[in-house]
């Protein structure tokens, strides 16, 4: 049997279903790859619950209908969608996508994604990769969430394993840390994960939270001469300076 046969019948099996968001055809606005084109691939569901979440849609059962939100979908259907625009760059985000890492349903997803392009995954660094997510995925950008999140503990944020091993993936550069920040107070908090779990310096990207160009904007600049003291790179929210909080962008 070919390949593609293989991959066929996997993403035509009924079982093959994953939390569906959206998808859509966009610029990356964050990290070390920002401004170039990608598409996106929101799944649902967290196992956190930030305060200033921005697709809370995909997890916050108490303000969002979730049946409506992130309906379980065929992965085939999502592979067609995402594949149609032909951007040969996939950004898997959520909610938190490696909550289903372990369904055969993601092994289809990331199979006929890398069939087409180049796989990133965006992840709040709490739960490590394994199987095809490590082999199959070009980068991972991982955001340990700060106690600026407002609702989970340092010991659900935090997650040492986790943590080591995204570490190591960052060593051989197919990893960066992105930390969202509030105040220069934030600054601190992330040196002491960068410093407790070994992350290299070239690896940590630090974001200013904000929903808003201007917030974006007004946190950044309070930001940038201490993540610039410290050695780190710096990113900003490209998508929120150009279209707020427009979804879908």
């Amino acid at each position: 049997m070919t390949a593609g046969l293989h991959l066929g019948r996997l993403l035509g099996q009924r079982s093959m279903q994953l939390p569906f968001a959206e998808c859509f055809r966009t610029i990356q606005g964050e990290g070390p790859a920002t401004g170039r084109q990608a598409v996106f691939v929101r799944l649902g569901l967290c196992n956190l619950a930030c305060r200033w979440c921005d697709s809370a849609f995909t997890w916050d059962a108490s303000r969002f209908d979730l049946a409506e939100e992130i309906p379980d979908t065929q992965v085939a259907a999502i592979v067609e969608q995402a594949t149609s625009f032909g951007v040969p760059l996939f950004v898997l985000t959520g909610g938190e996508p490696l909550m289903h890492q372990r369904k055969p349903a993601m092994d289809a997803l990331l199979a006929g994604l890398t069939a087409a392009g180049e796989v990133h995954v965006e992840t709040n660094g709490t739960i490590p990769p394994s199987g095809s997510v490590v082999e199959l995925v070009a980068h991972f950008t991982v955001s340990p969430k700060l106690a600026n999140n407002g609702a989970d503990t340092a010991k659900r944020r935090i997650r040492p394993k986790a943590l080591a091993r995204f570490a190591e993936i960052a060593a051989t550069g197919r990893a960066c840390f992105k930390f969202v920040a509030t105040t220069r107070e934030d600054l601190d908090e992330i040196a002491a994960v960068v410093d407790e779990h070994q992350v290299p310096a070239g690896a940590v990207w630090v974001m200013p939270e904000g929903v808003t160009p201007e917030q974006v904007l007004t946190t950044h600049r309070a930001l940038v001469d201490g993540v610039i003291a410290r050695g780190w790179n710096t990113t900003s929210r490209l998508h929120t300076l150009l279209w707020g909080e427009e979804r879908g962008r």
